[in-house]
């Protein structure tokens, strides 16, 4: 990953994440402000469709990867009861 990715992430970034570890980096970057409870619901569903791709590709990291995507699927269902 260069410097400006780094820096810089985006959903086609996330897309191609093959670890735990990238999708701790990166994801985190891409949550919007607090206040957009509509772009918290769509990250939070398109955080959990990454992490359950993990899930398939980071072998070692199943488990917990799956954890992050169950997590992630809870966050977004919580928004909607808001």
């Amino acid at each position: 990953m260069t410097v400006v990715e780094r820096r810089e992430a985006s959903w086609a970034q996330a897309e191609r994440i093959v670890s735990l570890s990238e999708a701790h980096e990166v994801l985190p970057r891409l949550m919007p402000g607090k206040g957009d409870v509509a772009g918290m619901r769509r990250f939070h569903e398109k955080s959990a469709a990454v992490y359950r791709r993990v899930a398939d590709v980071d072998r070692g990291h199943h488990h917990e990867a799956l954890y992050w995507a169950d997590r992630e699927d809870r966050l977004a269902r919580a928004l909607d009861a808001q």
